[in-house]
């Protein structure tokens, strides 16, 4: 096994999250940082906190050092935080038996414990996700299956998964009932590690959606204060979805949605406005351009068909908005009564000409809503002001409904959660295998209300995997590419539930057939809308991965446990480190994890002097699994000159000076580079 302090060496761990926190700080305060020397005489860096708070402009108050400050606290907290900076050393297998169109599919399923595999994704995906949409556990007093044990990690997910041997009684995850005393104090523990790895995720413009209920709602609004920052608080929307007429005091049917941006003042820079298309737009659109032709232009005749239309939609419809568009003409439906004062006051006061007395207008009280007479015309030549019988009147603005089809959202939505049950049970022909989906709809409209081109979106507690079918339903929609990640624990179905008597022996069992289903069904209703080139655009499948021990002896974490005769035993045979049951692609996608490349990036199969190569995303990395490294090898990878270059030590045989030569080779061929065309050498 090649020796860890070699600095070609791979590391084989997650994310150090506090070792990059500590970077970011020195880049910001490079003064703080001082050597001390430790408890047994090494010289180590350390951070002087005083001089921090002074470059701060906070200074130490030597008469109150017990001064109280706002902030949220639980116990635990401490032990949450620990648990963050702590490394992962598992890995994610590629199921390729699971999957659909898994060398093509940009859209990824995991299968494993959401805190483990958060950890995972920190170098591939750190600031890479547009959107995360979370629907965790409401905390209501029932079973909640994630631990809040901090020493229980991936071996706990690994026996409760099945994966591991328990050695006698086992584990039991966590349960919390609302009579124990620290009710809310296991559900912040679940959540805010969870929550914290989840926001690092995020893309500077990105923005978290998170479902809960009145159990939580304020727990969850303060912890999200803290860890998302108070100034990124965007809105906390409400989804009506059922009245219960069997409650004592209030029908309590709504649910609660907090939303936060990773950084709300990058959109505020770059002027970005959220907008989503009106509901049935499109259909209206069809509807009045068939009934302007059937009635061969006869506006009154289409007019009182629109009216039929716009009296069938009910209230709380989405589409419901069309409505105010009560007039109509060759153009389509209208609305002349917008506000044509300038918003605020204060606004410009031109002169405006009456188009029939020829006399000047009046001025509305706070100013015209252009900035100019000639704006003002510009708009008047494109019909969109409505002038009133006389200049006594102020000029109002029309809104043409198929020019301006776009509005923002509300944060009041109504959506029945029988009418999502009824979806889902169609969806898997009449069997209730779930309980209680999410409404696919509303998530395709998040979706598309905040992404664009080629944007990902993360679900990290998938459920019944709402969020990946809202988002093939996104993807066709707006005939633009959206990728998602799904996260979800194998949480087994009761032996008795309509799911297991379907087959489905677990949530994630559940969660990949609803993909498979959606996707074969979106594939059937445009087998005869969309041609050869556009199937080939949609992406309708996805790749299955699963959360599992390393392949690699070094990077497992002995158990803490082990006997000092039995880890003694382990490094020995770490001099034949890897699993003699991993496959080369078990191999691959953890090689890809650890060195921080997605594993939706294109793979294929390379010839290298005469022996097979992995090339990942067009040659930016070139992994080679073989045994029979020679100069002539290292040569050829030269003239390909990746970004990255990964081999396995034992490829080497033993042979110090030919690892050694090559170092040698790849360091003096970076020396002749400039920094983007340099090669990345590692072995493991």
């Amino acid at each position: 096994m090649i020796n860890q302090d070699n600095k070609n060496a791979m590391n084989g761990e997650s994310l150090n999250i506090s070792e990059q926190r500590k970077q970011q700080l020195k880049q910001l305060f490079p003064g703080v940082f001082t050597e001390v020397k430790n408890d047994v005489g090494d010289i180590v860096e350390s951070i002087d906190f005083e001089r921090l708070k002074a470059e701060l402009g906070q200074f130490s108050d030597i008469y109150d050092n017990r001064r109280e400050r706002y902030g949220m606290d639980w116990p635990g907290k401490r032990d949450c935080l620990r648990l963050i900076q702590e490394s992962s050393q598992a890995t994610l297998k590629p199921c390729r038996e699971e999957s659909v169109d898994f060398d093509s599919t940009e859209n990824l399923f995991i299968e494993g414990d959401n805190l483990e595999v958060l950890k995972l994704l920190q170098k591939s995906y750190y600031g890479k996700v547009k959107m995360i949409y979370i629907d965790p556990p409401y905390n209501t007093g029932k079973e909640f299956i994630y631990p809040d044990n901090f020493s229980e990690n991936l071996d706990t997910y690994l026996q409760y998964a099945g994966l591991k041997e328990s050695g006698g009684e086992g584990r039991k995850w966590s349960t919390n009932s609302a009579n124990e005393g620290r009710f809310h104090t296991k559900w912040l523990n679940m959540m805010f590690p969870r929550l914290y790895l989840a926001r690092n995720l995020l893309r500077e413009d990105g923005v978290i959606f998170i479902s809960i209920d009145d159990n939580e709602v304020e727990n969850l609004r303060r912890m999200c204060d803290e860890i998302f920052g108070e100034e990124n608080f965007v809105a906390c929307l409400v989804w009506d979805r059922n009245r219960k007429n069997d409650a004592k005091y209030f029908s309590v049917g709504h649910e609660y949605m907090l939303v936060y941006f990773r950084n709300e003042s990058t959109l505020r820079e770059e002027n970005v406005v959220l907008r989503i298309e009106k509901e049935g737009v499109d259909e209206v659109k069809k509807v009045f351009e068939k009934s302007f032709l059937v009635n061969k232009g006869d506006l009154s005749k289409v007019k009182k068909e629109y009216i039929e239309y716009c009296n069938s939609i009910q209230k709380g419809d989405a589409r419901e908005p069309i409505k105010r568009f009560k007039k109509l003409d060759e153009k389509g439906p209208y609305r002349d009564d917008g506000n044509i004062n300038w918003p605020g006051g204060g606004g410009p006061k031109y002169d405006v000409f009456h188009p029939v007395t020829k006399k000047v207008c009046k001025v509305p009280v706070s100013g015209w809503r252009y900035p100019t007479i000639k704006r003002f015309l510009e708009e008047c030549e494109k019909g969109r002001i409505v002038f009133g019988e006389d200049e006594t009147t102020v000029p109002r603005v029309r809104t043409n409904l198929f020019e301006n089809s776009e509005q923002v959202m509300t944060s009041v939505h109504y959506s029945y959660a029988q009418t999502a049950t009824n979806e889902f049970v169609s969806l898997f022909d009449g069997e209730r295998v779930f309980d209680n989906p999410k409404s696919v709809s509303d998530i395709e409209k998040l979706i598309r209300y905040v992404c664009n081109a080629d944007d990902i979106v993360l679900d990290f507690f998938a459920g019944s995997s709402t969020t990946a079918h809202a988002a093939m339903l996104a993807e066709v929609r707006i005939n633009r590419s959206i990728n998602s990640i799904s996260i979800q624990l194998p949480e087994t179905c009761e032996s008795k539930s309509n799911a297991f008597k379907n087959g489905y022996k677990t949530i994630a069992d559940i969660s990949k057939e609803r993909i498979r289903r959606a996707g074969n069904k979106i594939r059937t209703e445009l087998e005869s809308q969309l041609d050869l080139d556009d199937k080939a655009k949609l992406d309708l499948g996805f790749k299955v991965l699963k959360l599992d021990q390393s392949n690699f002896k070094q990077w497992q974490a002995p158990n803490k446990t082990i006997s000092d005769d039995a880890l003694i035993q382990q490094m020995e045979l770490n001099v034949d480190h890897i699993n003699p049951n991993a496959s080369q692609e078990d191999l691959l996608y953890e090689l890809l994890i650890k060195a921080g490349v997605m594993p939706t990036e294109k793979i294929e199969q390379i010839s290298v002097a005469d022996q097979f190569a992995f090339s990942v995303a067009e040659n930016s990395l070139l992994v080679f699994l073989g045994d029979n490294i020679n100069q002539a090898f290292i040569d050829e990878i030269l003239t390909l000159a990746p970004s990255q270059f990964i081999c396995l030590d034992k490829a080497f045989h033993g042979n110090d000076q030919l690892k050694a030569n090559a170092v040698k080779t790849f360091e003096a061929f970076n020396r002749g580079k400039e920094k983007i065309d340099q090669i990345d050498f590692k072995t493991v």
